[in-house]
């Protein structure tokens, strides 16, 4: 029997070499009909630590390799697109101020866009 592989966003990625792995889904409701959200938390060995909070990817079933890991990363699907605004802000702090200028100046020549009027 082939091992299982399915698709999911990583919610932890605290542990070493291991991923905290959401799989949602939709469960019809027995008696009433209506769609109820449900989700499937998988503990995932990432051997490289490649992946991180946000990203989407494919698992696969495996054996048993501690109390709760029974599934290992295959591949990333798709990057985590969010961005970490503590992040830029002390980037912004430990700049000088011609840099930081000219950091601005850029950002707001990809703001100041053309209008179609």
């Amino acid at each position: 029997m082939p091992a299982r592989i399915l698709t999911g966003v990583v919610t932890g990625d605290k542990c070493a070499k291991t991923r905290r792995v959401e799989i949602n889904r939709l469960v019809r409701h027995a008696k009433y009909g209506k769609y109820i959200r449900r989700r499937t938390v998988c503990h995932v060995h990432d051997e490289n630590n490649e992946s991180a909070v946000g990203e989407l990817v494919e698992i696969q079933e495996s054996r048993p390799l501690s109390r709760l890991k029974r599934w290992t990363l295959l591949r990333i699907v798709e990057k985590n697109k969010e961005v970490d605004v503590a992040a830029l802000r002390i980037a912004r702090r430990s700049q000088t101020g011609e840099e930081l200028i000219q950091t601005l100046e850029t950002l707001q020549g990809e703001t100041d866009a053309p209008s179609a009027t």
